[in-house]
């Protein structure tokens, strides 16, 4: 049996999934959510609580990009592998950047477009920020390290001559195409959970507090209930990132030749109640639905949503357990692994006398014959004792040497420092009357930036509100009516306006804080109020 624990891990969030397989029977051994401070902390928890200390372990990986290049199918392998390489250099000769701090790896496919051509997925990633993502996890098994947009596609139950879109609405959203059983295309945007969480927190200062909050949100479609206040409470944080991310998703399909024939949900931003019924309002053609993963069956015994939560964290899992493209993992292969696998190997090996490739059996591995020959890993393990000994000796010399030079420069380093010591006393003195003055300078320097600061506030005020009513118009969606606007006190404006869809007002707010027209620290907004046909809701915040 094999287990590899799936960590999804993402500012103040960690998704795990312990997944064991024997066989071709998979079991999700535990699995859970943890909101966290400190990483290290939480990964150490997680680690104690699910009992993977010597487990592999396989983790997302983090800003990472995407390129796409078309070659020529009858281009051979190590031609191909030179063509890729080429176009990855040209690119980071044109941005300015060096490509030896990329890692890379990529993926093929056929062009749908062009059946003479191949369809290059290259994916690349600094090492400096592989680097980072490893280090809290330095003393465990990291096996893995792949892209969560790639990985996704291991939890869904695909089937051929079907075209799927999975939407994957982590802290960013992802959009991977996958025609066929295979990964097509990868697009990204900007914008996803992260924003939805970020929003609320600020109203409840808790990231725990704010995803059960999405939990016990629902959206209430065209057909459903009408609309009301108490329930939708927090909708207006979260409705413009689930409209922005549709709006994204029919843009893309009205310019991909691709015929989608299903779409995936999943995500933190799944969590809320009728996602899919809201994004299905969107998509006539396409079936919209919540992705579960493959091999977990709906019983009275199992909650599924629980499961589905998780969802990023059992794709890299099965990522880890070889589901899916195994070329694409980021983690660069050491001697520590090659050593690990080793051991694992035969610590696994669990009946004495099992026989090995090399002929002996595990119990008698390590237990050297002198009257027989040695065989290949016997003499092996006879040379690195060897010069694991050799190296442990020039490293006790080495030690006295550089200990007895340590101790001859500290001595000099005293004598320096003394005299340093003196020279600092003399210096003090200058530096005081130095201080006093530049306190007198600052005094007047102060007093002269108080006054223009004060002029150019006054200037900027007269022209503030014009300018604003000038945004206000340009930006304002359609449907979208203004009642009135007032300047209630010096900088603070109050917008009272109304809409017959509430997703329209959320839009409109969303569009007052990204476009900078009032300041968005400073904005808040009624819950909405239904009168007739038309919803109303009042927007107040600071001129920037």
């Amino acid at each position: 049996m094999t287990t590899c624990l799936g960590l999804y891990i993402e500012p103040n969030l960690i998704k795990y999934a312990k997944i064991s397989k024997e066989r071709e029977i998979l079991r999700v051994e535990s699995f859970g959510i943890k909101f966290y401070d400190k990483l290290g902390e939480a990964i150490n928890q997680i680690i104690n609580d699910t009992y993977s200390f010597k487990i592999p372990i396989s983790i997302n990986l983090s800003e990472e990009t995407y390129q796409y290049f078309y070659m020529f199918s009858l281009l051979n392998k190590n031609d191909l592998k030179k063509a890729i390489s080429t176009e990855f250099e040209s690119l980071c000769t044109e941005k300015g950047i060096n490509k030896n701090g990329f890692e890379t790896r990529y993926a093929l496919v056929n062009d749908l477009d062009d059946k003479e051509k191949i369809k290059v997925i290259h994916i690349a990633a600094n090492k400096n920020t592989i680097n980072t993502i490893q280090q809290p996890l330095a003393e465990y098994r990291v096996s893995t390290i792949a892209p969560m947009s790639v990985a996704i596609s291991n939890i869904a139950n695909l089937k051929p001559k079907e075209n799927v879109l999975v939407i994957n609405m982590e802290e960013q959203t992802t959009f991977t195409t996958i025609v066929d059983q295979k990964v097509y295309q990868v697009d990204k945007l900007e914008v996803g959970s992260r924003d939805v969480l970020d929003n609320i927190n600020i109203k409840e200062n808790s990231y725990s507090k704010a995803y059960e909050i999405c939990k016990n949100s629902t959206i209430y479609t065209m057909e459903g209930k009408e609309l009301q206040d108490e329930e939708n409470e927090y909708l207006e944080d979260i409705m413009p990132t689930l409209y922005q991310i549709a709006n994204k998703v029919q843009e893309n399909l009205a310019n991909s030749t691709v015929k989608i024939d299903r779409i995936y949900l999943t995500g933190t931003l799944c969590v809320v109640n009728n996602i899919d019924l809201y994004f299905q309002e969107f998509f006539r053609t396409e079936k919209c639905e919540i992705l579960k993963p493959f091999f977990i069956k709906d019983s009275a015994k199992i909650n599924m949503k629980d499961y589905i939560e998780v969802n990023s964290a059992i794709a890299l899992a099965l990522q880890g357990l070889d589901y899916g493209l195994r070329d694409m993992n980021f983690k660069q292969r050491t001697w520590k692994d090659d050593l690990d696998n080793i051991f694992a190997g035969i610590g696994s090996n669990k009946k004495e006398g099992k026989i090995t490739k090399s002929g002996k059996s595990v119990s008698n591995f390590f237990k050297f014959d002198l009257k027989e020959r040695l065989d290949k890993t016997e003499a092996w393990m006879l040379r690195s004792a060897g010069g694991i000994l050799f190296l442990t000796i020039i490293y006790i010399a080495f030690s006295m040497f550089l200990n007895n030079a340590i101790t001859e420069k500290n001595n000099e380093v005293a004598n320096v420092k003394q005299d340093t010591q003196a020279q600092i006393a003399k210096v003090q003195a200058d530096i005081t009357s130095v201080n006093t003055k530049t306190n007198e300078y600052k005094q007047l320097s102060d007093n002269l930036k108080n006054i223009s600061a004060q002029v150019q506030e006054n200037n900027k005020n007269k022209k503030a509100i014009p300018i604003l009513l000038t945004q206000i118009m340009s930006a304002m969606p359609q449907g979208v009516q203004i009642t009135s606007i007032e300047n209630t006190t010096d900088r603070h404006i109050v917008i009272n306006a109304q809409s017959q869809k509430y997703e329209q007002l959320g839009y409109f707010k969303a569009i007052l804080r990204v476009q900078g027209i009032l300041a968005p620290d400073t904005i808040v907004s009624s819950s909405g109020v239904k009168e007739g046909d038309l919803v109303k809701i009042v927007i107040e915040g600071d001129l920037p």
